[in-house]
């Protein structure tokens, strides 16, 4: 072998490479001195290295009580539910220093709800050195803490509304308010308010922007036919930069015609709106009203431009309803949806034993009613009714001699007792009475026209659809009004009114406490 021949440096075939190694400069332990990070291992390096340095373990969350919403630094107030990721978003920006590092992940940690703290699991990552990253995580308690919001503070301080609705019609009974507050009530329309207040006619709602008051009328004209007048009174004006406030009020008037009135048209209207016989029936309150002519079936519609062009009131109402019983029905085989018209002899119940006087009339309930059946209706028949409307229709050679004797109007319930449990509820708005409180005689009248509007609810599935009707769970009737009206009657066997299916009621999830989510689990 020639030892002055070159030979080659290169490993042998099959020979691994070895890096540096050393020993951790704090614990002893072997490791890669090429990767290391200021001679230390990892588990020295996660015992004396905090990348979360600087960033807070616990804060303060303020909540307002009054309406749910959550302080968003400095002024800003949102709407987060429990555990959500607005509420997420809400805790970490909270926190200093956290966006020096990169957040992996975070999430909540299940605490007492009647602890008042807010736990946030949080995992974080960050560079220790070059090439290394370490991964770290850490828990923030955050405390809630009850701070009023402006707008609620505004809702106890007086004369800060900005703008007033006042809802007003001009009847005798309060049903048709009743009915509209349980609209409202379902689509939560009164959320912007900061007072209501009820009047002798109606009710008034204060709010603290012109825009939360014209979207609530918006509603209004969506449910019912209203008229609508508005004003605004100068409150301050800047002579410097021109600029002035203004209070605004909207009236908004309800027409006058109830859900079942009997109605007397004009003559000339009543042949616009598709020739209907004059004397009609209000059956339902929409957008429009809507008229029903007992004895042909025939419906028709008048909007509130209609109405309020040529107003006319009702020629009786609810307080005028007179009982009858039904002697003898017959159909006549024409239906129309739920209606179904027949030829009924009624008699006046308190002519019973009295006289033998009895009504031929046609009614529009021959699916209702039956031989020996109750039913109320209006009793034209020598009555005194001031009204010119009225008197045209009587002298006009058209529909003269068509006024029945008597209207029937809904199946009535004699043997149904007045205070009977109910197995539903409706909820009822938080009101201010007002300077002045009801008298005794009118609390009994109020009292009274709540009572008939549950028994409507009851009778009336197409009334029953549009509102909100809940379990009642309660046994007792709750001391404080605004919370919960609930009728203390229950229906027995002798009682011969309608029910209501259980499946249609909801869950009133606003009066569950511990021992029923406890009761609900077993």
């Amino acid at each position: 072998m020639d030892i002055d021949a070159p030979m080659s440096m290169a490993p042998l075939a099959g020979t691994a490479k070895t890096g540096a190694t050393i020993l951790c400069c704090n614990c002893g332990a072997p490791i890669d001195g090429t990767a290391s990070a200021g001679a230390l291992c990892y588990d020295c390096i996660k015992s004396t290295v905090d990348i979360s340095k600087g960033i807070p373990r616990d804060g303060v969350l303020n909540f307002c009580r009054d309406c749910d919403r959550w302080l968003s630094p400095p002024t800003t107030w949102v709407t987060a539910a429990p555990e959500s990721r607005e509420l997420l978003s809400l805790c970490l920006k909270r926190l200093r220093n956290l966006g020096k590092v990169r957040i992996t992940d975070a999430r909540f940690v299940w605490t007492e709800p009647h602890s008042r703290r807010i736990r946030v699991k949080i995992t974080v990552q960050d560079s220790v050195s070059e090439g290394v990253l370490m991964q770290q995580s850490f828990e923030v308690v955050y405390v809630v803490a009850s701070q009023q919001c402006r707008e609620c503070a505004k809702s106890y301080t007086a004369n800060t509304w900005r703008a007033v609705v006042q809802v007003r019609q001009k009847v005798q009974h309060k049903r048709t308010f009743l009915f509209l507050e349980q609209l409202i009530l379902k689509h939560q329309a009164h959320r912007d308010t900061i007072n209501i207040k009820e009047e002798r006619d109606g009710i008034d709602f204060f709010f603290a922007q012109k825009n939360q008051a014209d979207a609530f009328i918006s509603f209004l004209k969506s449910v019912v036919p209203i008229n609508i007048r508005d004003s605004r009174h100068l409150i301050s004006s800047d002579t410097h930069t021109g600029n002035k406030s203004y209070k605004f009020t909207y009236s908004v008037e309800i027409v006058p015609i109830c859900r079942e009135d009997l109605v007397a048209l004009p003559l000339k209207l009543a042949k616009s709106i598709g020739n209907i016989s004059p004397l009609v029936l209000c059956h339902r309150i929409g957008t429009s009203l809507n008229l029903l002519d007992p004895n042909t079936l025939q419906t028709a519609d008048v909007n509130s431009d209609i109405f309020w062009r040529a107003p006319f009131h009702p020629l009786a109402g609810t307080p005028d309803l007179v009982e009858f019983i039904v002697m003898d029905i017959e159909s006549t085989g024409i239906r129309k949806g739920k209606w179904l018209l027949s030829e009924a002899t009624i008699a006046r119940a308190s002519d019973l034993g009295v006289n033998d006087k009895t009504y031929f009339v046609r009614t529009h309930l021959g699916n209702l009613l039956y031989p020996g059946d109750s039913v109320l209706g209006y009793l034209l028949d020598g009555g005194n009714f001031n009204s010119a409307t009225f008197d045209a229709i009587e002298e006009s050679k058209a529909y003269g001699s068509t006024i029945p004797d008597a209207v029937l109007v809904k199946k009535f319930y004699p043997n149904r007792r007045k205070n009977r449990k109910r197995v539903w509820k409706l909820k009822r708005m938080a009101k201010d009475d007002g300077d002045l409180l009801p008298k005794a005689s009118d609390q009994e009248k109020i009292e009274a026209d709540y009572e008939t509007f549950l028994r409507d609810v009851e009778e009336d599935e197409e009334l029953r659809a549009a509102l909100a009707l809940y379990k009642n769970t309660k046994k007792t009737k709750p001391q404080d009004a605004d919370a919960m009206s609930i009728a203390d009657t229950e229906m027995t066997g002798e009682d011969a009114g309608p029910r209501i299916n259980m499946d249609e009621l909801l869950d009133d999830f606003d009066e569950l406490d511990i021992q029923d989510g406890e009761e609900a689990a077993a």
